[in-house]
């Protein structure tokens, strides 16, 4: 099979299947396969698949046409610069989550803050924050133990392994008070009651406890709030991703805070709440 005919026939199959944007998946995919970026793809449209090529080709494409995300198929996502590690133990790090550390960036820290990342996931926004503040000292960490394996492979891969330090606990239980200067989190924000509007291949393959956070979807802030105004330190920022459906409570239960805003993604949607511990 000649590769323009395997990525066709890969294009019609998702296009079938309903699987969103058939021919960035079909390509992304067969460059997988083939250990190759897209100019060689459409530099050698000619090209001759080997039958393990081609089988391997079309398993790849028939996990996506069940709805398995490409990224877990292909084992890697693209985050802030850095090629990531992923896999089903992890949250599948999104453009938007970019905000976060976007946010993170405009804040007056100091010279060498000291930075912890809740629920890291994948470390996508602990070794985001480690690549563009050297000076800080960061820690990060989460409840999953297969998660936090995802995370330390991907700081030893960018090399950023001797700056973020990993802890399993359940969000900042074990840390003493006044500790930090930033507390930053990508918390499961989703309710339960909202579960049939988030696509179906979140709710089937992506980890339910990293999108879902209860039945109203402000379980996991509701704890995470007060505890991270005793770990932070006075005027210590708190940044957390969140959704517009819960922005106005998570603004409320942040009414005794300073400096509170709400930063809204490139589609308006607000995004990413940010506020200090009074001073």
């Amino acid at each position: 099979m000649l590769l323009k005919d395997a990525l066709n026939s890969a294009i019609s199959a998702l296009t079938a299947a309903q699987a969103g944007s058939p021919r960035l998946n079909a390509e992304t995919l067969l460059m997988f396969t083939l250990g190759c970026d897209r100019a060689h793809l459409f530099a050698h449209p000619e090209r001759a698949l080997t039958p393990q090529e081609k089988i391997n080709y079309q398993e790849a494409i028939a996990q996506r046409a069940i709805g398995i995300p490409t990224q877990y198929i292909t084992g890697h996502q693209e985050f802030w610069g850095m090629d990531l590690i992923v896999s089903p133990a992890v949250l599948i790090p999104r453009p938007e989550t970019e905000h976060v550390v976007e946010t993170v960036l405009t804040l007056s820290l100091g010279a060498s803050p000291r930075i912890i990342d809740v629920g890291t996931g994948s470390g996508c926004i602990a070794l985001a924050l480690a690549k563009e503040l050297p000076l800080a000292k960061i820690h990060a960490t989460d409840i999953s133990p297969a998660a936090l394996e995802i995370a330390r492979a991907n700081a030893a891969r960018h090399r950023l392994d001797a700056r973020i330090q990993f802890h399993r606990t359940d969000l900042l239980l074990g840390f003493e008070t006044g500790t930090f200067d930033l507390i930053v989190s990508n918390p499961p924000y989703v309710g339960e009651s909202e579960e049939d509007q988030v696509q179906l291949e979140v709710r089937k393959y992506e980890p339910r406890n990293a999108v879902f956070a209860g039945p109203t979807g402000l379980e996991v802030v509701e704890r995470l709030i007060p505890q991270a105004h005793a770990v932070l330190k006075p005027g210590g920022w708190l940044v957390m991703e969140m959704s517009g459906t819960i922005a106005e409570a998570i603004k409320h239960r942040l009414a005794g805070w300073s400096e509170l805003r709400v930063i809204n993604d490139l589609q308006g949607i607000p995004r990413v709440a940010v506020a200090a511990r009074a001073l």
